[in-house]
């Protein structure tokens, strides 16, 4: 089971590169630095996109894991429970399930980990942070998103830095804090600073001229 890499961490999300050239994409913002691959996972009924599975993981974790990086994966599907040895098995090293999607979020923590992953719990903006205390002591990652799930390029919800610094005071130290929406060089060091430390970019990043240096941007304001 591969560890989440230490430090502030930038996940370049792939929801927003060039389908056609996805495999080139991954390897640009690796030869930029990145060591965490964001892919998001939607059903079309969870949130109205419909987007990729286990196939797309599977084909993209040998380049992502001979490069030294770390693939983390984010359902935004209904029943989820139903897909965590598919990831698995795709080589998934961090698989994220929605509190808002499970019935018994502790045991799908317990599953995923099961499974061979390292395993998270997402919460949507409206969600209450106090609902995760039930996998607080279990979890090895939670994610904020700092907008509604669903689409990429979304403005950040200014109110998510609260949020980040009650997640983290709910959590402690056992468990890494994700923020995923509206992440960008303008943004990153207020949510690093309230106690995230693995910060989701898409459109930030795969819709810049230049993705490699739009990245470079993002980490050093970050790490500022």
């Amino acid at each position: 089971m591969r560890s989440i890499p230490p430090g502030v961490q930038i996940a370049p999300s792939i929801l927003s590169a060039d389908f056609a050239e996805l495999g080139d994409q991954v390897d640009l913002v690796l030869a930029a630095g990145a060591k965490v691959i964001h892919i998001d996972v939607m059903d079309g009924q969870f949130v109205p996109p419909i987007t990729m599975g286990p196939i797309v993981v599977k084909a993209l974790a040998e380049r992502v894991h001979d490069a030294g990086g770390f693939i983390d994966v984010h359902l935004m599907i209904e029943d989820p429970e139903r897909q965590i040895d598919g990831f698995a098995e795709a080589e998934a090293d961090l698989l994220t399930v929605h509190y808002e999607a499970v019935s018994e979020p502790l045991k799908a923590v317990e599953r995923i980990r099961a499974a061979g992953m390292l395993a998270g719990i997402a919460i949507k903006p409206g969600t209450d942070v106090q609902v995760l205390e039930v996998v607080a002591e279990a979890v090895d990652l939670v994610l904020v998103m700092s907008v509604e799930p669903g689409w990429g390029g979304q403005r950040f919800i200014e109110a998510s830095t609260e949020k980040i610094a009650e997640v983290r005071n709910l959590v402690g130290n056992g468990a890494v804090i994700e923020v995923d929406g509206g992440i960008d060089a303008t943004t990153a060091a207020s949510v690093v600073g309230a106690g995230a430390s693995l910060l989701v970019a898409g459109s930030a990043v795969y819709s810049a001229d230049d993705p490699q240096a739009a990245y470079r941007s993002i980490a050093a304001a970050a790490s500022a």
